[in-house]
């Protein structure tokens, strides 16, 4: 069976995965989650944060070689950790994650997409160190499918995102295998975007799921079957 590290996206902490590491653990499987630097409990200040530091924090949480997860901007930090350590890696998951584009930052690759639906809730702090979503408006962005209590409960978990590491661009350097699990019915990340980003991977590494952007939430149970047949065709 395999170890999977999980990483979260931006405003968020290794909270979110909570639901969903039973099911993991359930299908035979253990699973990690860690907070990236000024995320959940980890204390490091915001205006230090950077990109590097996010990846050598992923790095660093690896003991055994993982199956990567990364959901949304942590397709990013995911992406560069695998050029820092690739044989701790087995493979790469993006879930409806930004997949780096040579020398882009993930504001660039934001700006390109079709439309941009979180724009209207991200409200900048003055120092222009960090940005939060305004928590009146999370609910309709990362979890409207979610059950309402749930939803709230995260809702009370986010907290700011250092922007230097978004601002940050990358040239992905690895050739591990990557899987995308594309979210249909998301909110923050156009799926249309999604499908750009992913046009040109083989058959058989992107696979749909009907939910918002946060399926670790909304349907954990179906999350854990497309990880668990990733793993297994590894």
């Amino acid at each position: 069976m395999s170890d999977f590290l999980l990483i979260h996206g931006s405003c968020h902490g290794a909270w979110c995965w909570d639901d969903l590491i039973p099911h993991l653990t359930a299908h035979g499987h253990t699973a990690r989650a860690i907070d990236l630097p000024s995320h959940g409990q980890d204390s490091t200040a915001a205006h230090k944060v950077t990109l590097d530091l996010y990846a050598s924090a992923i790095v660093a949480a690896i003991d055994t070689p993982v199956i990567l997860v990364g959901h949304s901007m942590a397709g990013y930090p995911i992406t560069a950790a695998a050029g820092l350590a690739p044989d701790r890696i087995s493979a790469l998951v993006y879930l409806c994650a930004y997949v780096p584009m040579a020398g882009k930052s993930l504001a660039d690759m934001r700006r390109m997409a079709p439309s941009q639906p979180l724009l209207d809730a991200i409200i900048v702090d003055d120092a222009r160190v960090t940005f939060s979503v305004d928590r009146a408006k999370a609910a309709e962005k990362f979890y409207h499918d979610v059950p309402p209590a749930r939803a709230a409960w995260a809702i009370g978990q986010l907290g700011p995102q250092p922007i230097l590491p978004q601002e940050t661009p990358l040239e992905p350097r690895h050739t591990l295998p990557r899987h995308y699990l594309r979210c249909t019915d998301d909110r923050t990340i156009p799926p249309a975007f999604q499908s750009t980003m992913t046009a040109d991977w083989p058959a058989g590494t992107v696979s749909d799921l009907p939910t918002s952007h946060s399926p670790f939430l909304s349907d954990p149970a179906l999350l854990a079957q497309h990880l668990d047949r990733i793993a297994r065709a590894l």
